[in-house]
């Protein structure tokens, strides 16, 4: 999975600015490509991207604003609508190419990672959950032509990030609907094209029993509640806003919440969650490299003290990179039975669901806590070149920003839900596999 490093070429013809003119915190994110194969259209788009993101990462984390430069370049090259099919324009991608193009974009900017990985995410709900609705075949369409960016809010000030639980509830008024909702944080909110807003059914529903709305930007108000002043992956914008939405009343989605987050939403974002964190982790480990090589041509004949520590950083990333494989192999099998044959996932076997959910679970809490790992073994390495920003060798955006991986559905609620799910598993019978 991992990306070759950001080329210099690519980047000053992307951003009209001299290589030489680089800020120099990302000078370690550009050296020359490595591989001469020839990449897909998407692959040479994707570091076109990224290149032009690398070059705003720094202005962006600095004043915590939208990577507008970023998006602009991604609608251009019209990956925003890469993972719609075909039949509907798109470009069609497999989950697992939507993962490298986030471990891509990672390289550059985490926060625009971040936000195309949650893009993404919402066009998969959609995509794998809209039945035979016209107006959400329609609505990929739109997708495509116009490049619209989508967002969710599924958080609430009442219930906080329990995603699979709602206090406010859709009213429906005939052939529309209508949502209020008080939401503590809606990532990239106010540069949303489409939220995607989690409900109760109805107002005498159960808090679990949940709908999925798609509102449009023109039938949306957003009342900002509160600033986004954040450690890391300060891009992302995630404000407070009251939300109130409405629309048509097929604009909700007919498949249950609940099926929609465990078939698809929980497993696409625990998958490309972890390959934007991948990606940051293999950025890290390409500018310990670098320190590594400046050190040894400073002193030839030598190998410099860090060289354990490299070994291990890239170690660990090896076994990230081989543990995201596997986990893109299980959600692409699971995808595909609930794309082919919906409610077919509903139907398997009970140890095959639980088994699939705990091995979502595990790549999350995995990944994100092995990805900061690497990053301070690369601090170990660069010493104090890591530690100060605006050297070629920084890492402190990288270790900011991956500090937010466990609190991203916090990993010891995810951690208490994988123990509940192994205890609900039965070994195999003998002889079987």
């Amino acid at each position: 999975m991992s990306a070759p490093l950001l080329d210099p070429a690519a980047v000053a013809a992307a951003t009209g600015t001299p290589a030489a003119g680089m800020e120099a915190s990302n000078s370690a994110s550009v050296a020359a490509l490595t591989s001469l194969a020839p990449e897909p259209a998407w692959r040479a788009a994707a570091h076109r991207c990224a290149a032009i993101a690398a070059h705003h990462a720094d202005a962006v984390d600095r004043d915590a604003r939208f990577p507008v430069e970023a998006f602009d370049a991604l609608k251009r090259e019209r990956l925003l609508s890469a993972m719609v099919p075909a039949a509907y324009g798109g470009a069609g991608l497999a989950l697992a190419e939507i993962g490298a193009i986030c471990e891509i974009l990672a390289q550059g900017c985490a926060s625009s990672a971040m936000i195309y990985a949650m893009h993404q995410i919402q066009v998969a709900c959609i995509d794998v959950h809209r039945g035979n609705s016209a107006w959400h075949a329609r609505l990929l369409e739109q997708l495509v032509e116009q490049q619209w960016l989508l967002a969710s809010a599924t958080s609430e000030e009442t219930i906080g990030g329990n995603l699979r639980t709602s206090a406010c509830a859709i009213e429906f008024d005939g052939a529309c609907f209508r949502i209020e909702k008080l939401a503590p944080t809606i990532s990239y909110g106010a540069a949303a094209d489409v939220i995607l807003v989690t409900a109760r059914r109805s107002a005498d529903a159960a808090a679990a029993d949940q709908v999925l709305a798609v509102a449009l930007r023109a039938d949306l108000q957003l009342d900002k509640r509160g600033m986004w002043d954040s450690l890391g992956m300060r891009g992302t914008c995630s404000e407070g806003f009251r939300l109130v939405a409405g629309g048509l009343a097929e604009q909700v989605l007919a498949t249950p919440f609940a099926d929609i987050a465990d078939q698809t939403m929980l497993p696409v974002s625990h998958t490309l969650w972890a390959s934007v964190w991948t990606g940051i982790a293999a950025d890290a480990v390409n500018r310990a490299k670098a320190f590594f090589r400046a050190q040894a041509r400073a002193k030839p004949g030598t190998m410099p003290p860090a060289g354990l520590r490299l070994a291990e950083a890239v170690g660990l990333l090896q076994m990230m990179q081989a543990r995201l494989s596997v986990a893109f192999e299980a959600a692409r099998n699971a995808r595909q039975s609930c794309h082919d044959e919906p409610g077919q996932q509903a139907d398997a076997p009970l140890a095959a669901q639980l088994g699939f959910a705990a091995d979502m679970n595990t790549l999350k809490t995995s990944i994100s806590t092995t990805a900061l790992q690497v990053v301070q073994e690369v601090l170990m390495i660069c010493g104090m070149a890591g530690y100060k920003n605006g050297t070629p060798y920084s890492v402190g955006r990288h270790l900011r920003d991956l500090h937010s991986a466990p609190l991203m559905i916090n990993n010891d609620r995810i951690a208490q839900n994988t123990a509940s799910l192994l205890l609900a598993q039965r070994p195999a019978a003998p002889g079987r596999h």
